[in-house]
């Protein structure tokens, strides 16, 4: 049922009560009263009005209490019978209390009451017989109760929709998060693949174009260079399906990720590629594991992917230097070279992808720094520092 109708029907029934409950009350009563039929009915248009009113008092509160305390102060000054007259006057102050703005309901409710009590008992002074005077702290009372409880139902009310507010929140924060987190594995996998993609390919497109020098003019390494190609492809295919198995993993567990104790797997597949690297680390070497771990080893995956690519056969040199604070990785290389197996289009000839910003996102995500540049007297410079703070210790 509709709340205007809820209320209509309140009004009808809270009037029928006021003016039937008069009339009895009259008809029983020892206590002289004016008569609601004196003054041109005036009784029982206070009654009545005071009763319909109801009807309109979700949507106007203050006005419907004000109605009602005036027909109330009226009707006890013009000295009608007293009866329970005083029902929707209760009802509208519940009303005020309980749909109302907080204080300034409260404070609207505290004056009317206040008006209403000093009136009923100076208009009470006189009464006879003086016990009739305890309808009068009746209705103090009662109206202080009715202000009471409808401010207690308003906050009940405030509280539970401030705790729905805050559970729609947290659910909005959760869902941030979650998309904060796919959205951060989504960029660690594009990394993943690339690095792992872009070295294999790069390694195998060398090899097929030694192969394919070698055809003509040492075909009995053939077969080397081939085994090669077949090693790279199998060890990416393997690392592909590492990298996203995670997305079919039922449980979001992670497979291990490559580090530097792996390194040796990298330089070995660059010299077969056709690249002299020397690899240099200092005897402080400690070991480490983490993100500072599979950051290094990414760095120099992508900088020695990025020699076979754009210099093709020619020296390199790998270092990985620890301190007391820091990883730093370093890999330099002399320069093309000019390499007939290559040639002139070589890898050079596949364009340059994003491996440099990868790695200097990998970096900056640590708290690191990476310079990458041409060196002076040639060749090309990575140089990447990574604070040990970052890593996750054995």
């Amino acid at each position: 049922m509709p709340v205007l109708a809820q209320d209509a029907l309140l009004a009808l029934v809270v009037t029928g009560m006021q003016v039937q409950g008069t009339l009895t009350a009259a008809q029983n009563s020892e206590v002289a009263s004016r008569p609601l039929t004196d003054l041109g009915n005036l009784g029982f248009i206070l009654l009545v009005v005071s009763g319909l009113v109801l009807a309109l008092r979700r949507r106007w509160p203050v006005s419907v209490f004000v109605t009602t305390a005036l027909a109330s102060l009226v009707y006890f000054t013009a000295g009608f019978s007293d009866g329970p007259g005083w029902i929707a006057l209760f009802i509208a102050l519940y009303t005020l209390t309980a749909y109302g703005d907080g204080r300034r309901s409260l404070a609207i409710a505290g004056v009317g009451i206040g008006v209403l009590a000093t009136s009923w008992l100076i208009l009470a002074a006189d009464i006879e017989p003086q016990a009739a005077i305890g309808w009068v702290f009746f209705r103090i009372v009662a109206s202080i109760m009715a202000a009471a409880l409808g401010e207690s139902v308003r906050s009940r009310r405030v509280i539970a929709a401030e705790a729905v507010k805050r559970a729609e929140r947290a659910e909005r924060t959760r869902e941030e998060e979650s998309r904060s987190q796919v959205d951060a594995e989504r960029l660690r996998i594009a990394r993943e693949v690339h690095d792992t993609v872009a070295h294999a390919i790069a390694i195998i497109n060398v090899q097929a174009g030694v192969t394919a020098y070698q055809l003509d003019q040492r075909p009995e390494r053939v077969r080397e260079t081939l085994e090669t190609i077949e090693r790279t492809s199998a060890q990416a295919l393997h690392e592909m399906r590492a990298i996203l198995g995670v997305l079919r993993d039922s449980d979001n567990g992670r497979v291990p990720q490559p580090g530097l104790a792996q390194i040796d797997a990298l330089i070995e597949a660059a010299r077969e590629a056709g690249v002299d690297v020397e690899l240099q680390t200092n005897s402080a070497a400690v070991p480490i594991r983490g993100a500072v771990d599979t950051t290094a080893y990414r760095i120099v995956q992508e900088s020695l992917t990025n020699v076979i690519r754009h210099a093709g056969p020619t020296r390199a040199t790998v270092a990985v230097d620890y301190d007391a604070d820091a990883l730093q990785v370093r890999v330099a290389d002399d320069g093309s070279r000019g390499d007939p197996v290559v040639g002139a289009k070589g890898l050079g000839g596949l364009e340059a992808g994003q491996g440099i910003a990868g790695m200097r996102e990998r970096c900056g995500l640590l708290g690191g720094e990476l310079t990458a540049g041409p060196r002076h007297g040639g060749g090309f410079e990575v140089t990447a520092r990574l604070p040990l703070a970052s890593a996750v210790r054995r």
